[in-house]
């Protein structure tokens, strides 16, 4: 008797020696298998989000040492709505924000960096001097 492909089956039974024994068959899902006649790659490019300054560190940076009428805060705030849109894919919305965040850091940092100044020269040469 030949061996069967169901070896869980009984192997008494002529019928499954004859299954076996015949020709093979074809695989199902060889017999499904569809041929594509107009074969097309979908490549999806998404801008580069790495050129956008969120200004992040500067405005830390401001926002614990120079927080100067709060326009330390005012741009983190900014730095951290760029890196959400930046997240989104919003490069608009992110480099206006970008834009936003680096006003205020700058007139923070010169307003905080003047003040400083003044205070070492009425500091070096005091008012009752003069």
């Amino acid at each position: 008797m030949a061996p069967t492909l169901f070896p869980m089956e009984s192997k008494s039974s002529k019928t499954d020696s004859v299954r076996a024994a015949g020709a093979p068959q074809a695989c199902k899902h060889l017999a499904e298998k569809k041929t594509m006649t107009n074969p097309t790659t979908v490549i999806e490019v998404y801008p580069d989000t790495t050129e956008v300054n969120d200004y992040y560190l500067w405005s830390i940076f401001n926002f614990v040492y120079l927080n100067f009428c709060c326009l330390g805060f005012i741009a983190l705030a900014y730095s951290l709505k760029v890196r959400d849109k930046k997240l989104l894919n919003d490069l608009n919305g992110a480099v206006e924000d970008a834009k936003t965040a680096r006003l205020f850091n700058i007139t923070s940092s010169a307003l905080a960096a003047s003040c400083i100044i003044l205070i070492f020269i009425f500091l070096r040469y005091p008012l009752s001097d003069y």
